[in-house]
């Protein structure tokens, strides 16, 4: 270990190391020594360099005895060896003890504190200091003295590359993480969401070990105490829906369940800001001042204006902020069990329903599907509505296999009585193109209906292909939307459709058929709808 460093793991944090500095510390080390800038709207504007999104295809888990049975491995977790682990590490040490500065934030992963955990982070880029000091937990000046030895320590060498000559290293980035040195090393990358994912994936793998579920999920509060879970992937709405003016926000991205409810896991937000208003989005507009980060977005040279419409660096402008930067966020950050569990998706097909409810087998199945769809011409060659799928709502920082999650979800579900709902936020009357897009309100309208409970006694009718019990009736929303094929003008087409996507889904499900758990298979669509 570098000098530094095992100076630094000593307690002896003579400068350059800066431990747990305040906000506007960070932020003036950002515009001195770092290229930040400051905006008109008091945040920093800070830039991940060539890198502005995450490397999933980097990541790599090192295969030792004491987790190597519990992982699920193939392009997810890739495997690595202690030694190439050992190698990059040095690697990321060597080049933090060369910095004429480090900062090093400590902070919890866990509101609850049964199953918290202690994360250091080393870095030295001021900018990185401060988001996690925004997503992670921040102890009080009695924790912090009794901080201790971390349970995981991250070191963020992202402006040093990785070496391909390592091998299980593919290029010059690598984001690896070795659950029994309880160590994650970053090469290669500047974007700070490796360090928030990457505590997540920490997170998943530990988790389960202590029968707690671990979720990538937003999630909110009734005024009655009644708890709502939030699956979506990105551009479903999950964000949008659980920000609700008139429940509390638990949180809006990471989430465990207990035996007892459910914990955020972070203690900020990382929202995204490409055409951010304050009309379309008031509460996270409201929460960019000062503390917040905004990552690549663009600022006027003269006037420090964020120019939130400009997506010219990346489409994938974001903002970092305390959660209790949300006026209506409840802190500490837990809840009960939840009532109900919704899983959101934007069907450019036009076949799933607005609403429908789903059965503890459907919803397990709904849940490993992780489904939505790409629409014709957000991405170049795409001529019409793709599929997209990742189990549990977030392959991607899945540890053990989806079928754990999955089976854990259904247990907790049927111990405290959750309903499971799927929510489409995509197309009706048609795919896209033909179709129309399900309007916002009559999306708030739905949601409103199954927190107020008008959802439960009302007559439903099965979908074909899929199996789904539709309410015939939802306050707020014409009869003639809630059923999609009644709602196509081409009965034909629909039916075609309709048949495709059952395909689709039964398809990208093969993967999990071994292994899973019994019933899973059978919330799946049919394939001999005539």
């Amino acid at each position: 270990m570098s000098s530094l460093l095992a100076a630094l793991n000593q307690g002896d944090f003579e400068a350059p190391v800066f431990r747990n500095a305040a906000p506007a510390i960070l932020m003036e080390h950002a515009v001195i020594h770092d290229a930040g800038q400051l905006s008109d709207l008091g945040t920093i504007v800070s830039f991940s360099g060539e890198k502005t999104g995450r490397c999933p295809k980097d990541k790599r888990v090192v295969a030792e005895p004491t987790s190597e049975a519990d992982v699920w491995w193939g392009p997810v977790n890739i495997a690595l060896s202690d030694s190439s682990f050992t190698q990059l590490q040095e690697l990321a040490t060597t080049f933090l003890d060369s910095q004429p500065r480090l900062y090093v934030v400590d902070g919890f992963a866990g509101w609850d504190s049964e199953h918290r955990i202690k994360v250091r982070i080393v870095c030295s880029r001021p900018y990185h200091a401060l988001f996690m000091h925004n997503m992670l937990i921040r102890p009080t000046e009695e924790e912090l003295d009794s901080f201790g030895e971390p349970d995981y320590v991250i070191y963020n060498a992202g402006q040093c590359p990785a070496k391909p000559d390592i091998e299980g290293v593919t290029g010059s980035t690598s984001v690896a993480v070795h659950f029994d040195r309880r160590e994650m090393v970053i090469l290669g990358t500047e974007y700070a969401g490796e360090m928030k994912k990457g505590v997540f994936t920490i997170m998943n793998y530990i988790m389960p070990r202590e029968d707690v579920l671990s979720m990538h999920c937003s999630a909110n509060e009734g005024k009655d105490g009644d708890v709502s879970l939030f699956f979506g992937l990105s551009g479903t709405g999950k964000t949008t829906l659980s920000a609700d003016p008139h429940r509390d926000l638990i949180g809006d991205d990471e989430h465990c369940w207990t035996d007892r409810g459910v914990f955020n896991i972070e203690g900020g937000c990382y929202a995204k800001c490409l055409g951010l208003s304050y009309e379309r989005e008031p509460e996270i507009f409201s929460s960019i001042k000062f503390g917040a980060v905004l990552e690549n977005t663009t600022i006027d040279p003269h006037t420090r204006s964020v120019d939130f419409e400009d997506g010219s660096l990346t489409q994938n402008t974001r903002v970092s902020y305390p959660i209790d930067f949300i006026p209506h966020a409840k802190i500490p950050c837990v809840g009960g069990h939840p009532k109900n569990i919704i899983l959101l998706t934007c069907d450019a097909f036009g076949v799933l329903p607005p609403v429908s409810k789903l059965n503890p087998k459907q919803a397990m199945y709904h849940f490993i599907s992780g489904y939505t769809a790409k629409v014709a011409g957000t991405e170049q060659g795409v001529t019409e509505p793709t599929a997209t799928f990742s189990a549990c709502f977030g392959a991607a920082f899945l540890v053990w296999h989806p079928n754990k999650y999955a089976q854990m979800l259904a247990e907790k579900m049927d111990q405290h009585a959750a309903d499971a709902w799927l929510i489409n936020t995509g197309w009706i009357g048609g795919a896209f193109g033909t179709g129309q897009r399900i309007p916002l309100g009559y999306t708030r309208a739905i949601i409103d209906a199954i927190h107020g409970g008008h959802l439960e006694q009302v007559e439903m009718i099965q979908d074909d292909f899929f199996g789904l019990a539709i309410p015939q009736e939802c306050p707020g929303v014409p009869q003639e939307v809630l059923q999609p094929r009644l709602a196509w003008n081409d009965q034909d087409s629909y039916q075609e459709t309709a048949l495709h996507l059952a395909k689709l889904f039964d398809q990208n499900f093969h993967q999990y058929r071994e292994g899973a758990s019994d019933g899973i298979a059978e919330g799946g669509p049919s394939l001999t709808v005539s």
